[in-house]
């Protein structure tokens, strides 16, 4: 799509919403919300200084490319449409228990320890870490609600926590060593059971209660087979908002086990427990144990367009539609689209070849015949034969979203 045809698409949706917002009475101050909300207005200089930052977030964050949840930030899928396979840094989702930290790489240590190796702690500098061999991985991060949000207003259903749409993930190239490399320096003893990395922001507290900083431990096997202390993201340092100096990146596990910032990591001869593999990361509800599920590993299937939330088509005009789709389970091996709301699916056209631990971008072709409100979904399948449901299955804190999204938008006469 041109930018005059843009243009054109929000011209008539800006005399499309101001047609209705007449009809139901809405006022001017109403309704520039709604046209603002909608994303076919700019926001007025003071609420873009307003969303230009948040809490604790060190990055700028423009109201047309992030959605600001607290101490955190989502990407709007629009700002991803000709971006290039991996998310640059500045257009990546931040997710911050608390404040992003102030670290001096010079002097930062990190610090190995516990039963689990064979003597006393380790320490490693920065430089250190960069003389050992290096690793890269395209992978992505994905926060373990991403979705979230639709469990309530697709489901109907009342959960917990950030109310993510679909951009709390980000594809990075990432470049680290490997944890197994780090840990055999260390002096890994063979009686090891599990691996945690600490990051080192700020205590977390939770309904008065401080829950430490944020730490979550891996199983030795998982630690051992692609897990990366990462201090590269698409060729620069790691910007702070996303580890500065040093964060683990453990592919396709919910973004919780990639902790920021790390400090020090402990090695234990007994299974770990922290809040966040306890409290948190598991899944509650009617459907799972009254102690939850096990901990959460890793991610579902989902599929996005790049698209503003709602959007808006010219009638009789074909339209490119683009998005990307991805998989904690395996590789993306097919995507379809719907343009009639679920009706009839067409096969989308992949651009992408299909990757472990990313995801893959594809198009369709639509061309509206009739002028109102639509509905467009994508689906995608797995390598291991996984297709996203129409429903996702209910737990209480709103984790593993992987339903069939639908994405409103209007065509215009």
């Amino acid at each position: 799509m041109t930018i005059d045809e843009r243009a054109y698409d929000r011209r008539r949706l800006r005399q499309w919403l101001a047609g209705t917002a007449r009809a139901d009475g809405l006022g001017r101050r109403d309704l520039l919300r709604l046209l603002a909300a909608a994303g076919v207005l700019a926001a007025a200089p003071a609420a873009r200084a307003a969303a230009a930052t948040a809490a604790g977030i060190v990055k700028p964050l423009p109201a047309d490319r992030f959605v600001v949840h607290g101490t955190n930030a989502e990407t709007r899928w629009s700002a991803l449409r000709d971006t290039g396979f991996h998310t640059p840094n500045d257009l990546f989702f931040v997710r911050n228990h608390t404040v992003t930290p102030t670290i001096d790489a010079d002097a930062w240590r990190l610090t190995v320890w516990g039963d689990g190796l064979r003597g006393g702690p380790r320490e490693f500098g920065l430089d250190e870490l960069r003389a050992l061999p290096a690793t890269t991985s395209d992978a992505f991060v994905e926060c373990a609600g991403n979705g979230r949000g639709f469990y309530t207003s697709q489901q109907g259903e009342t959960v917990s926590g950030t109310a993510w749409s679909l951009g709390a993930i980000g594809v990075a190239r990432w470049r680290g060593v490997r944890l197994a490399e780090v840990l055999r320096l260390a002096g890994l003893g063979p009686h090891a059971v599990d691996v945690q990395p600490r990051g080192l922001d700020a205590d977390y507290v939770s309904g008065g209660v401080n829950l430490g900083r944020v730490r979550r431990p891996l199983p030795l096997a998982k630690a051992l087979d692609d897990v990366l202390l990462a201090y590269e993201m698409n060729g620069e340092p790691l910007p702070p908002d996303h580890g500065s100096p040093v964060r683990a990146l453990v592919p396709s596990w919910v973004g919780i086990a990639s902790v920021k910032w790390v400090g020090d990591i402990e090695v234990s001869a007994e299974p770990l427990y922290s809040p966040w593999n306890t409290d948190l990361y598991r899944l509650f509800g009617p459907s799972y144990p009254v102690e939850g599920s096990a901990p959460l590993t890793r991610q579902t299937l989902k599929s996005a367009f790049e698209l503003a939330f709602p959007a808006a088509f010219p009638v009789g005009r074909t339209a490119r539609l683009t998005g990307r789709s991805w998989s904690g389970a395996g590789r993306v091996r097919r995507v379809e689209v719907s343009t009639d709301g679920g009706a009839r699916w067409q096969p989308a056209r992949l651009h992408d070849r299909p990757r472990r631990d990313s995801w893959v971008r594809w198009s369709a072709d639509w061309t509206p015949h009739a002028a109102g409100p639509a509905e467009l979904l994508a689906r995608a399948t797995d390598e291991h034969g996984n297709t996203q449901p129409e429903r996702a299955e209910f737990n209480e804190q709103g984790y593993l979203f992987g339903a069939v999204v639908r994405h409103p938008v209007t065509v215009t006469s």
